[in-house]
């Protein structure tokens, strides 16, 4: 039985930021405020997150531009990570590049064969204001880099080269949220 609160349980389900809004394609702020908001946010992700059927969730992706984000993933091995991190920055990533199904909630229905390498470390903060590290491997690896992607800006698409690029930008234009849309090598999205 768990003791405590479950993540989210508290949050209200925000509206989904989708390919084409500005606020994906621009760094997010470091957070410089731990107050009671900050929780809130959080609490809003993990909740949007499982609503949308997530694995991790970036604040950019709610509209707000802030370096925090929320995941609920497992890794190859099954084994499930759970936990929030507050101005996050990759500081390593090594181990075999592999190429894998990736999705994101803000490109919804749609996914891309993305380039990855299989270990991930990060490191940022709690809300508290405590420095941890998160280390992944395998899918959960994944997850950490297509998150910390986002608060740089960036979404998987922008990882796609060739005709794998090619046939995602023809899928975002014939999505009913990304008409008229196309990705732009690591800027905008066109028809916006």
């Amino acid at each position: 039985m768990r003791y405590g609160s479950i993540p989210g349980a508290h949050g209200r389900v925000r509206p989904l930021t989708l390919l084409g809004d500005p606020v994906l394609r621009e760094p997010s702020r470091d957070v410089t405020d731990f107050g009671p908001g900050s929780g809130r946010l959080v609490e809003d992700l993990f909740a949007t997150m499982y609503a949308a059927g997530g694995v991790g969730l970036a604040a950019c992706q709610v509209g707000v531009p802030l370096r925090v984000f929320v995941y609920d993933c497992p890794d190859d091995e099954d084994v499930r990570h759970l936990g929030h991190l507050v101005n996050p920055r990759t500081v390593a990533t090594d181990g075999v590049v592999v190429r894998g199904p990736e999705g994101c909630l803000s490109l919804p229905g749609l996914e891309g064969a993305t380039e990855r390498h299989d270990r991930a470390v990060v490191e940022g903060l709690t809300l508290a204001g405590e420095a941890v590290t998160v280390r992944g491997t395998g899918f959960f690896a994944r997850c950490l880099q297509h998150e910390c992607d986002h608060l740089d800006g960036r979404v998987y698409a922008d990882r796609l080269a060739g005709w794998r690029a090619r046939r995602l930008e023809r899928r975002i234009a014939k999505a009913p949220w990304g008409r008229g849309r196309t990705r732009d090598r690591g800027g905008p999205a066109r028809g916006e």
